[in-house]
């Protein structure tokens, strides 16, 4: 079993910075590939960014590129999700969860909710224009 708590949401403006953490626990929980989803009102949940267990490779989806940054300090059982030049569209619940299935190929495996196996309850997102 792996638990996996998120924070470092909020309330903030357009423009602004935010770094979200996801720390994990739990048996051998390092072995553990990480994403990132969000979910906006209304909307189903989507994937932003994932991170391999050793921190060598990552993953984004085309529209967060050059915006969002996935890194990981496994000393400290910690994902974190550097987000930059917030937009009011960024406005949602960011969830991070843990899976094992490795990916050969990025596309159509990181991305994929139904190969993670555990998940966060989520922090909120709030960005005001």
């Amino acid at each position: 079993q792996v638990q996996l708590v998120e924070s470092g949401g909020g309330l903030v403006r357009t423009g602004s910075s935010l770094r979200l953490s996801c720390e994990f626990s739990g048996r051998i929980s390092n072995n553990y590939d990480i994403g990132w989803f969000h979910q906006s009102p209304g909307k189903e949940r989507e994937f932003v960014a994932a991170i391999n267990w050793s921190g060598r490779d990552t993953y984004y989806v085309g529209s967060v590129q050059g915006r969002f940054t996935i890194s990981r300090d496994n000393a400290k059982n910690t994902v974190y999700l550097q987000i930059n030049s917030l937009k009011p569209e960024d406005t949602a619940a960011y969830y991070c969860a843990a899976k094992t299935v490795r990916c050969v190929v990025a596309r159509g495996c990181y991305d994929r909710e139904d190969l993670y196996d555990y998940w966060g309850q989520g922090t909120q997102v709030t960005v005001s224009s």
